[in-house]
């Protein structure tokens, strides 16, 4: 899913790495924490990139969800779901190219998503 120019003084189009970038640059600014972006494209037709980052707090990570929907709206790219608010231990904002998880640092070493979508190979003896 990448972002449409539309009328004049819109902004133009954004590709999905453009749009892991900025929503990198988002998290960065927000001060999260442990920041990592996955190119999904070979694992998965869900979705291009997984984007993780770790909030040190509930309301902290609410506060990393809403400024990435806001600022990627700006730019043309509307969230089409965000799921795990109000708890806000894991929250995860579906931008179709892009998919954004923010958990807190317990959940995100339980489930080391990471890990998941790195697949490697078994070695073969």
């Amino acid at each position: 899913m990448t972002a449409q120019a539309g009328k004049k003084g819109q902004p133009a189009a954004l590709d999905e790495g453009r749009i892991a970038r900025l929503v990198e640059s988002i998290l960065e600014d927000g001060k999260a924490e442990s920041i990592r972006c996955i190119d999904v494209r070979q694992l998965t037709s869900i979705t291009d990139y997984m984007v993780m980052a770790t909030g040190n707090s509930r309301i902290h990570t609410k506060a990393l969800a809403d400024a990435i929907v806001e600022k990627m709206k700006e730019q043309g790219v509307a969230a089409s779901g965000i799921e795990g608010l109000p708890a806000a231990e894991w929250v995860l904002v579906d931008l179709g190219s892009v998919v954004v998880h923010i958990m807190l640092a317990q959940v995100r070493a339980l489930y080391n998503l990471e890990e998941l979508w790195n697949l490697q190979p078994a070695n073969e003896e």
